[in-house]
């Protein structure tokens, strides 16, 4: 099996955000794919098949779990397609447990078709403040919960509580504030899947991304995503689906030895 390990949403490796991307001819089971995915110890490693119809089966792995939505592993995904096994094309397609997924090369970018997830004003609460250190100003749910900040700085800033995080409502918690460079400036939390901050979260960005189009009457949205790694993402909302452009650096290529279990 061979593995490739990139970074998305950067051209620079050692920033944005790592993937793991395993190019096979057939499924091995859940469980090597855990096993695996827990090796790499990545945010998410993603797994994919080449299918009849030239569409490709991905799925995306946490430590903690398989994962319904990853963007940074599909733009990863896609830019391996690219460089290695379908260069003649211009997009490829992902079926995937959100539906199908499309990766197009647009000059310099790699842009992801994603679906945007619809949000709900919830009451702010004493708890999402403890376990942030700042009291959002709002917060919304979908998927994830989306907190929005007082500041840029309460952002880059914040000392998030994992264990308090992980009893708020949502399965990640994403931090946004308005960005002096960007319209957007964001961090974004997974301890119940085992990840203690996303480097830079592309399904976070379809909470993100349709809360600040909204808010600032915008359609392209310019965001940063302030962890260690950093990220740049290029956004564009459209109807109900959310663009996520950003670029890709190849960090590695390995095999996958077959002694492993299950392969």
């Amino acid at each position: 099996m061979k593995q490739y390990i990139a970074d998305a949403f950067t051209d620079e490796i050692f920033k944005g955000n790592q993937a793991a991307v395993c190019v096979m001819d057939k499924w091995p089971s859940e469980d090597t794919m855990m096993h695996i995915t827990m090796e790499n110890n990545f945010s998410e490693t993603a797994f994919m098949v080449k299918e009849e119809n030239g569409h490709y089966r991905l799925r995306w792995f946490t430590p903690g779990g398989e994962i319904d939505l990853c963007g940074h592993a599909t733009l990863a995904s896609g830019y391996i397609l690219f460089r290695f096994y379908e260069k003649d094309k211009e997009e490829v397609v992902f079926d995937t447990m959100s539906g199908p997924l499309t990766v197009a090369r647009k000059k310099d970018l790699y842009v992801m078709d994603f679906p945007a997830y619809e949000l709900k004003q919830v009451p702010v609460t004493d708890e999402m403040e403890e376990a942030i250190g700042v009291r959002p100003l709002e917060a919304w749910m979908g998927r994830d919960l989306l907190c929005v900040l007082p500041t840029e700085e309460d952002v880059r800033n914040a000392e998030v509580d994992q264990e308090k995080v992980k009893k708020l409502d949502g399965l990640l918690l994403h931090i946004t504030a308005r960005g002096e460079k960007w319209d957007s400036v964001s961090r974004s939390f997974a301890p119940k899947l085992l990840v203690p901050e996303d480097p830079v979260c592309g399904s976070g960005h379809c909470h993100i991304v349709p809360y600040w189009s909204k808010k600032l009457g915008k359609k392209e949205i310019l965001a940063y995503q302030a962890s260690r790694r950093s990220g740049i993402l290029h956004c564009r909302m459209e109807g109900n689906r959310v663009r996520l452009g950003g670029r890709a650096a190849l960090y590695s290529i390995a095999e996958i030895a077959d002694t492993a279990k299950g392969l």
